[in-house]
């Protein structure tokens, strides 16, 4: 894993194609930003495990 410190405004680039900005710090939260191609789906982790879990048990629309 790699850990980086940023402060808000700052971004992070993945490859060429994505960005993560952080857009606000206000004491344990942290609002950030994703900029992706169309093609990626970005989701929360427990929004992607719920996805994945209605792929398993075949209720995914």
């Amino acid at each position: 894993m790699l850990v980086l410190s940023r402060v808000a405004q700052e971004l992070i680039s993945i490859g060429d194609t994505i960005s993560v900005r952080i857009l606000a710090v206000s004491g344990d939260s942290v609002r950030i930003g994703v900029e992706a191609p169309r093609s990626f789906t970005v989701h929360r982790s427990e929004i992607y495990e719920r996805i994945q879990d209605e792929k398993k048990t075949g209720k995914h629309k």
